[in-house]
């Protein structure tokens, strides 16, 4: 039976396995200022230009049919680098003035948002994601290939103050960042900033992510374990990607001491949670996209151009859901690689 026979008009994104999508991702832009040896190569990748990309009045338009017509509340604005556009603070203010507006948060490298966060705070947004694999100045030149670590501590030192709430999102690679883990959890817990470590995913354009080198989330809470004390967090994780623990420190006795924070470890590929993932994407160029590693896409972008109504886009959006795979395979060789990669597709 089709999703718009079950729902109506006013429906939610289901799924043929019972899932409903309320998070939405929002990719900006393919392009950024970095050159991360996990995403895109040296010499970069080729952009789709201005013209194919949503504008900020689209934009506008599909998380509008997302709330009202499907219940989404979050939204969060990927990349590329979502810095890089030039309107951000304007798609910012936009969704957040909606009559149903969602919680909006920002994934980013932080570089630029020194200059611009007490905007995007003004305009509406309340959460920054950012990328930061280390803060050891020579790593992190080894695996953005650009020395802008003082760029991107400066802009979360300006969120803080800003009032946006932070998360550092950390990939660990085997022999390069990996023995740096409990380093970089210092230094966020030290912060406020609740750190996340999420497994290498198979999401870079040349192919040649290998799972015998990704650093695994049993390994890092294994290295984590020596330093720290984890406890699992008892609250539900409600579709949420990470697991969340407790951090207590390690009194020199070898006992448990003060509380410190929390961390949370996404295990993407070992220990998957497609059964209850909770979100839809929509790619920079328009495509909406029901599954991260899926190369199944559904463009809105091209049939709103040429006139669509409301309607239709919202039906062609719940068809593409409603076709949403059961799962993205995990760890063994039925692990779907997509064609694009992940500044193509967004976070």
């Amino acid at each position: 039976m089709a999703p718009a026979t079950m729902l109506g008009s006013t429906g939610g994104l289901l799924d043929r396995f019972g899932r409903r999508a309320v998070d939405l991702r929002v990719s900006l832009t393919e392009r950024c200022n970095l050159r991360c040896t996990y995403c895109m190569p040296a010499a970069g990748l080729p952009f789709a230009p201005d013209d194919a990309l949503m504008t900020a009045a689209e934009i506008e338009r599909l998380v509008r049919l997302a709330t009202d017509r499907f219940g989404v509340r979050k939204v969060r604005f990927t990349g590329g680098e979502p810095m890089l556009r030039h309107d951000l603070v304007d798609v910012i203010a936009r969704c957040a003035a909606l009559p149903d507006a969602p919680e909006l948060s920002l994934t980013t490298n932080a570089i630029g948002l020194a200059h611009r966060a007490a905007a995007l705070y003004d305009a509406g947004l309340r959460r920054v994601n950012v990328s930061l694999d280390t803060v050891d100045p020579d790593v992190f030149t080894t695996v953005t290939r650009r020395p802008f670590l003082d760029k991107v501590i400066a802009g979360l030192e300006a969120a803080r103050a800003a009032g946006l709430a932070i998360k550092v999102n950390a990939v660990l690679l085997r022999g390069v960042n990996d023995h740096l883990a409990p380093d970089l959890m210092r230094w966020c817990l030290d912060r406020g900033y609740e750190l996340r470590f999420i497994e290498q995913m198979p999401l870079d354009p040349d192919h040649a992510w290998d799972r015998t080198s990704m650093v695994t989330a049993a390994e890092t809470r294994a290295m984590l374990s020596e330093s720290f004390a984890l406890v699992p967090d008892e609250a539900p994780r409600d579709g949420a990607p990470a697991e969340r623990f407790r951090v207590l420190a390690r009194t020199t006795d070898g006992g448990v001491g003060a509380e410190l924070g929390t961390i949370g470890i996404i295990a993407s590929i070992t220990e998957s949670f497609c059964a209850d993932c909770t979100r839809t994407r929509l790619t920079a160029d328009g495509n909406v996209r029901s599954c991260l590693f899926s190369d199944d896409e559904t463009d809105v972008l091209g049939p709103m151009r040429k006139g669509a109504s409301d309607d239709e886009v919202a039906e062609l959006w719940r068809l593409a859901m409603w076709a949403k795979p059961r799962d993205h395979g995990d760890d063994s060789d039925d692990l779907v690689h997509p064609t694009r990669g992940m500044s193509a597709i967004g976070g």
